[in-house]
């Protein structure tokens, strides 16, 4: 928000010229826009890195200066996003939307990667990477390493085959926030540069663990979710209510669908962290519509109807309601194949 400086849930919609924000009531959109982003002569930062603990910012600069900071659930839809609308913004550049989608197309995660892994062996005392401290432009930073330093110790400790991959798994390090620039050198290049470019293969790019990193793998509850699970293709994703496994309550909750591997996670946008709040394999599940006629057993609460259901192969029942029955039918469909 402009004024109070809290985070709220907005349906957003680009078009040709402009970024248009919704407010979101049960689970809809409402029909008239809440505001909207000009993007003639906008700029944008991806990632945006001015929030220590929201590594999946978009910042956008209008051409009057007013900052605009947009949060995704996922990296995935973070740098999807990022894309259209930097093509947007370079409608009338088609070789630069070319290079962008070329870029985009060359910056995946490797083949079961875990990043969680990766900073711990990081933070090895005897084979990890060796901390320093630097000197840059009259400011002492302490457990420092360099850009260089870090592509050379993935490749070493075979995380990485090439510069080109070292560099790239560094990159989404710092997207995760797991490490972040510090210094002018390094700083200036996630300000700047495009997506491939902003972490830089350098003796001279100072970089350090964030804050967060080392609570993120000692913590239980965040590595509930691995990241080969959240790595997967973005197949479907939009609001729907589920109903809660103990109170049995209704809530409003983000579906994000993926295959390869094929996951089905929910997000409560209502909190700040960046993961999902459950989540759980589709293979060897059964999802199913329910008869709008009467409340079928196991459901409880306001229901509205277009309801389904999801079995998983642990026999735990997910009841899930959506606004339309074109909806329901258009999840069913697209959690099928998968399952």
């Amino acid at each position: 928000g402009h004024i109070v400086r809290n985070w709220k849930v907005r349906w957003f919609v680009l078009l040709q010229d402009k970024l248009l924000y919704y407010k979101i009531e049960g689970g809809k959109k409402e029909p008239s826009p809440k505001g909207r982003i000009l993007l003639d002569g906008c700029t944008i930062t991806c990632p945006c890195l001015e929030y220590e603990n929201r590594p999946l910012l978009i910042k956008l600069k209008t051409k009057t200066n007013t900052d605009y900071f947009l949060e995704c659930c996922s990296r995935e839809e973070r740098d999807s996003w990022a894309l259209d609308i930097t093509g947007a913004i370079h409608a009338g550049h088609p070789v630069q939307v070319q290079e962008l989608h070329r870029m985009k197309n060359s910056f995946k995660l490797l083949e079961n990667i875990s990043l969680h892994h990766i900073v711990e062996r990081m933070c090895d005392s005897s084979t990890g990477i060796k901390l320093t401290r630097n000197l840059q432009q009259g400011n002492r930073y302490k457990e420092t390493f360099t850009g260089s330093a870090l592509v050379d110790w993935l490749i070493s400790n075979s995380f990485a085959v090439s510069r080109f991959e070292a560099i790239t798994l560094a990159s989404m390090l710092m997207e995760e926030n797991f490490i972040k620039p510090v210094g002018a050198r390094s700083t200036e290049a996630t300000r700047f540069s495009d997506l491939s470019e902003q972490f830089l293969d350098d003796s001279t790019a100072l970089y350090m663990f964030a804050e967060s990193s080392k609570k993120n793998i000692s913590s239980k509850e965040e590595l509930q979710f691995n990241i080969s699970e959240l790595s997967g293709t973005i197949v479907k994703q939009g609001f729907l209510a589920k109903q809660g496994h103990k109170r049995k309550n209704w809530k409003v909750r983000r579906f994000v669908l993926r295959a390869d591997p094929a996951f089905l996670h929910y997000y409560d946008p209502t909190k700040e962290e960046n993961r999902p709040v459950g989540g759980f394999s589709l293979r060897g599940c059964l999802v199913s519509a329910l008869e709008d006629n009467g409340v079928p057993a196991g459901v409880k609460g306001n229901v509205q109807g277009n309801l389904f259901k999801i079995i998983t192969k642990n026999d735990i029942h997910y009841y899930i309601q959506a606004s339309s029955k074109a909806e329901r039918a258009q999840w069913i469909e697209a959690i099928k194949p998968l399952t």
